[in-house]
């Protein structure tokens, strides 16, 4: 069972346990008041936490839960900014959470930051920053060449795999994918569905892999209509993945952000 914590004004704090098990694990948990007050509403004890990136959004409340959990493990890359890990993981490293029956392997997302990772098992993404629905993070210490290969790594996983991205983005990313290519079908459903959701109170993540590929442009960078808009805002013809990546992230951050 995977489900959201909400947590500051847009973040999620994903909640995964196994029913009668009474543990939970969370994964980046940027502030600890919201995830303590929902494992006491569900009497659960926390076990364990996943951490992807070093910003203070997705690990401020690290040190509060472990002061009140000190039992729980705590997984995250190697980088001298996050505190606190009782077990450092790298790309390929297998991870089973204590309370857990799934066990997920680390891949290396570095771009959004230099040392992001991601968690990826039994059909789900734990993606952090690195992919929002219909769209991706900036790129902070890391570089646009590490975001567009990581964004390509995570693009060959499966179709039906799970994205549960760590922001409430949903609805502006779509609005820069319109820019993109303001003439797709699947996008207008997309915003239709989203409005609803958000009407709804409700999350518009997670996104399927599947659904990224028909809407988000950083996963579309091979389509014709993606590779002219990106060549009208570069002014040049570009080659290639990561120029065409480059040039959508360059444009969102200058005019769209």
């Amino acid at each position: 069972m995977i489900e959201p914590i909400p947590a500051f004004e847009d973040n999620y704090i994903w909640l995964l346990q196994r029913p009668g098990r009474g543990e939970a694990v969370v994964v980046d948990p940027g502030e600890a008041g919201p995830v303590i007050e929902r494992l006491q509403q569900d009497g659960l004890r926390l076990a364990a936490i996943l951490i992807t990136h070093h910003h203070g959004d997705h690990i401020g409340g690290v040190a509060a839960l472990r002061a009140r959990w000190p039992q729980a493990e705590v997984f995250g890359p190697q980088d001298r900014r996050i505190k606190g890990l009782t077990r450092v993981v790298a790309d390929g490293d297998q991870v089973q959470p204590p309370g857990l029956a799934q066990t997920f392997t680390v891949l290396a997302v570095p771009g959004h930051t230099a040392t992001h990772i991601a968690y990826y098992g039994a059909g789900a993404l734990f993606c952090g920053d690195t992919l929002f629905a219909a769209g991706c993070g900036r790129v902070f210490d890391g570089t646009f060449e590490e975001l567009a290969e990581s964004l390509r790594r995570i693009a060959a996983l499966p179709a039906e795999t799970r994205c549960y991205c760590a922001h409430e983005y949903t609805l502006a990313n779509l609005g820069f994918a319109r820019w993109v290519e303001p003439e797709s079908p699947a996008l207008a459903e997309a915003v239709a569905a989203a409005e609803q959701r958000r009407a709804g109170d409700l999350p518009t993540v997670p996104t399927s892999l599947g659904d990224e590929r028909a809407v988000n442009p950083f996963l579309r960078t091979d389509e014709p209509a993606v590779i002219a808009a990106a060549e009208r805002f570069a002014g040049r013809t570009l080659t290639g993945h990561t120029e065409v990546f480059s040039a959508l992230r360059r444009w969102k951050d200058e005019r769209y952000d």
